[in-house]
This record gives structure tokens, C-alpha cells and sequence, in this order.
């Protein structure tokens, strides 16, 4: 499973972000999950920054189909506790955050286009980059 923050979700619909070819891959890998938060965070983008309607309502749709398919992490107390912990360590926003709690919680890998706070620390992997290892956990071991 892979766990996403909204600029993957955003990356994937923007066909001009450096990152869209990996990520729109990455969403088409299986098994995913990301935060109730990126529901608001890509709507705001959407509907504000780029004044696109359909693109939010496909973003949308992509959000609640991670809901069904997989797997919606909601806030809870010690998810945000962990948040604000974090935000402490790591002098991160209380959104990026949220999302490396909510993928620590989960066990699994943070996705996100955001090198300077989150790929930088060490704290979350580049679309690209998790796409490579996926394919390599999936092609037969040569021998």
C-alpha cells in the first residue's frame, strides 16, 4: 500500500506538474490510502487556483474511490497528536504533518511531489521513485 498526499492526487490531474507521469502511474498501482484532509486540500487548488470544476469533481471522485478501494485515514486525537509532534521534530506545516502520521500509522510509504519539506527529510518518497520499487518487487527474479 502506498499512502498519498495531495500534491500526488494533484501532480496526476495537472499535465503541466514535472511530476504527472509518475504519479498519474502511481495511481493506477493498487493498493492506496491518504488522509480525509486531501479531500479539502485538492478541492481549494481546484476550485480557487485553477478554476476548474471538472478537474474537482474528478479529483473528487478519485479521493472517495481510495475510500472504497482502499484505504481513508481519518483525524482522530492521537493521529493529530502525532501530527502536532511531528510539526515540532521536523518544523513541518500541520498538513504535511498529518499525512507522515497518517502513513506511519499505516505502516507504509508517504507518496508526495514535495521534496523540499517532506522528500528532503526523509520523510516521503518521490512519485518516481516509489514507482521503480514497486516494479522491481513485481518483476521475476532473474537466476
Amino acid at each position: 500500500m502506498t499512502f498519498l498526499d495531495a500534491s500526488i492526487l494533484l501532480a496526476a490531474e495537472d499535465l503541466d506538474d514535472a511530476h504527472h507521469a509518475a504519479s498519474a502511474a502511481l495511481l493506477k498501482t493498487g493498493a492506496l490510502s491518504t488522509l480525509d484532509l486531501a479531500i479539502y486540500e485538492i478541492t481549494n487548488v481546484a476550485e480557487r487556483r485553477w478554476r476548474d470544476r471538472a478537474a474537482s469533481l474528478r479529483l473528487r471522485e478519485r479521493v472517495w474511490a481510495i475510500a472504497e478501494l482502499g484505504t481513508l485515514v481519518r483525524v482522530d486525537q492521537p493521529l493529530a497528536d502525532r501530527a502536532a509532534e511531528l510539526v515540532r521534530q521536523h518544523d513541518l506545516s500541520a498538513y504535511d504533518a498529518a499525512y507522515v502520521a497518517g502513513a506511519e500509522r499505516l505502516g507504509v510509504p508517504l507518496a508526495s511531489c514535495d521534496q523540499r519539506d517532506l522528500i528532503s527529510r526523509g520523510l516521503a518518497r518521490a512519485p518516481a521513485d516509489l514507482l521503480s520499487q514497486l516494479r522491481a518487487q513485481r518483476s521475476p527474479d532473474p537466476e
